[in-house]
């Protein structure tokens, strides 16, 4: 593998026009691999690869799909630890944190299509005629640096699965662990053009593969200003857009619920990839009594996180991924502060013993308003606002007063009063009492977090078009 080459109809070749983009380290803000920016002509070659492969790959039989499902698993398998301390190295997620959650989700992705292609039914009798699901056609994928390798699998694992074609569109931030799963697909031995991958930046790379008329459809993962433009983008050749954007989720903590244990997993969810996650609980929802008691548990569970060398496998929290973050989250900091938030735990700046890297202190602010900053916008770092309610409805209100919806939290020692919240919350998911985060069951957003559903059969149907066949 030539990291300034681009994966295109089976093989590794040079970009049209080489512009050489570096890749830093977080945890050093030292350059360790470099990639090449692509154009709208890579793009060109990629889409037109893929549409040639789509011709006969949309026609393979279900058994034939599944044995490139098990070769890409056991490649990946075989390869794991490589993937994970790639991606250690390229956006600072802890060497654990990046084995056993960031490469093994991905993983999963895989697993959990050849579940659901082994059974699925792409065809059945409805009323007069037959109903038949088929591959969407050819799919642009465009995937963030927060997941490197785990938003890649969510949507190239059903697209292979249900028979389409891809370009993908890994995020030049974190690049080359999608680099290496290439290399993976590649020795699985897919046909030429199933499978494409160019590098490019956003507004040059991403922006033709979502105007691109050979292209079906568009899945993006990304921040809510970058979702609008690819769905304007694609408007002009109506493919579907699926899209997993911001979110601003709310962890209500019942006034029955344990609220010493519940903010102590609350802070420890919030920082959850150093903040870098889409669904963190970012707003922890308190009954105004219990104020003190709350920023007494936070003070202790930030005083646990190990902030460190993201190789060491003691660290539990790494750098962010970048300068423009590191700068972003300490004018978050700064801002909640300006605004009149108390600042319980952490605080603007790097670490005391912090010296190069971009590292953030785990912060935590309480009395934070519905308006401020802090308790509106995405940070994307560890930052976390308590903020306090009177009663069920109130908190309820609060956590739906945001454009966002792609999670939201409850806690509570009765399971049928915690549900009957989960139920008023807008959200496309909603974890109660600390449950697990399941990758067969639907991700997706409400409101300006998104549209479509990944994981499980619900995203594997993202990629399908809907056939009525009648007279047979």
């Amino acid at each position: 593998m030539d990291t300034q080459k681009f994966y295109i109809d089976g093989a590794w070749v040079d970009p049209v026009s080489p512009s050489v983009l570096k890749v830093e380290n977080p945890a050093t803000e030292e350059t360790f691999g470099q990639i090449s920016l692509g154009s709208p002509q890579d793009v060109d070659r990629a889409v037109y690869a893929a549409r040639r492969a789509f011709a006969t790959y949309s026609l393979t039989s279900v058994e034939e799909r599944l044995g490139y499902l098990h070769r890409i698993i056991a490649g990946f398998r075989a390869r794991l630890p490589e993937l994970a301390r790639m991606m250690t190295l390229e956006m600072g997620a802890p060497i654990t944190f990046a084995t056993e959650r960031q490469a093994t989700v991905a993983l999963f992705h895989f697993e959990e299509a050849v579940r659901v292609l082994a059974g699925y039914r792409f065809e059945e009798r409805m009323g007069h005629g037959v109903i038949r699901r088929e591959p969407i056609g050819v799919c642009g994928l465009i995937t963030p640096w927060n997941w490197p390798l785990n938003q890649v699998a969510s949507k190239f694992a059903p697209a292979l699965a249900t028979g389409c074609t891809v370009v993908l569109k890994p995020s030049e931030v974190a690049p080359l662990s999608a680099m290496l799963f290439a290399e993976i697909v590649h020795e699985a031995g897919l046909p030429p053009g199933v499978f494409n991958l160019v590098n490019g930046d956003g507004p040059t790379v991403g922006e033709a593969i979502a105007a691109h008329p050979g292209i079906d459809m568009v899945s993006f993962t990304g921040s809510t200003a970058a979702g609008i433009r690819v769905a304007k983008l694609a408007a002009d050749t109506v493919k579907r857009v699926a899209q997993e954007l911001g979110g601003k989720s709310a962890n209500i903590i019942l006034d029955d619920a344990d609220l010493h244990a519940a903010v102590i997993q609350g802070v420890h969810a919030c920082y959850t990839n150093a903040g870098q996650n889409c669904q963190s609980p970012t707003r922890m929802l308190i009954p105004r009594a219990g104020r003190e008691a709350a920023m007494e548990a936070a003070r202790e569970a930030v005083a646990a996180i190990r902030l460190g060398d993201p190789l060491d496998p003691a660290t539990t929290m790494g750098p962010l991924v970048s300068r423009a973050q590191f700068e972003k989250v300490q004018d978050f900091i700064r801002s909640g502060i300006d605004q009149g938030a108390t600042l319980v735990a952490g605080g603007p700046g790097q670490p005391a013993d912090s010296n190069r890297g971009y590292y953030v202190r785990p912060t935590v602010f309480a009395d934070v308003g519905p308006q401020m900053r802090i308790a509106r916008e995405e940070i994307f770092g560890p930052v976390l606002s308590i903020m306090s309610y009177d009663t069920e409805d109130e908190a309820v209100e609060i956590a739906n007063d945001t454009p966002f919806g792609l999670a939201g939290f409850v806690q509570s020692r009765n399971p049928d009063r915690a549900r009957a919240i989960a139920n008023r919350i807008r959200a496309g998911r909603v974890y109660v009492n600390g449950a697990a985060f399941d990758r067969s069951l639907p991700f997706g957003g409400y409101k300006q977090s998104g549209n479509g559903r990944e994981f499980g059969v619900f995203g594997f149907e993202e990629y399908l078009e809907v056939k009525a066949v009648l007279g047979s």
